[in-house]
């Protein structure tokens, strides 16, 4: 069984410069909300930074008030590091300067429950707007 990388043990880790080709990458696991009604969905591949997220949750919260469940499925893990702007060459890489989460197509990144706002669409859509990939909104029928 391999085992669950743990973060905090990454705390102060500079990771290589994450290569990845967006356009090949798409998410092959599960592609339906499993814990709730309703769910964005990203329907191209992408980074997000918490910033993004945290705006996206603070959308949902205000619209949809205390009683929903909003869960993210998604974690900023990956640590991108920059050099301040007048240095020069040299000296060792950068501090870290924030977190991404890297997002393949079909990937579940907000699932939302418990709801009884009937502008659940409107407010799903005014959430994927603060997130800089094209999305879809789920709903789950049964």
């Amino acid at each position: 069984m391999k085992e669950i990388p743990n973060i905090l043990k990454w705390r102060f880790k500079k990771l290589h410069k994450p290569n990845y080709n967006f356009s090949f990458l798409y998410e092959r696991k599960i592609n339906f909300p499993l814990n709730a009604q309703y769910a964005i969905q990203a329907s191209e591949s992408g980074k997000l930074m918490f910033k993004q997220l945290e705006s996206c949750r603070k959308v949902l919260r205000r619209g949809l008030g205390k009683s929903a469940q909003i869960y993210f499925s998604i974690f900023t893990s990956v640590p991108v590091s920059k050099k301040p702007v007048a240095s020069r060459m040299g000296k060792g890489k950068g501090a870290i300067a924030f977190w991404i989460s890297v997002i393949r197509a079909g990937k579940i990144i907000v699932e939302v429950n418990n709801v009884s706002s009937k502008d659940i669409i409107r407010i799903l859509t005014r959430a994927a707007t603060k997130l800089p990939l094209k999305t879809n909104i789920l709903k789950l029928y049964f």
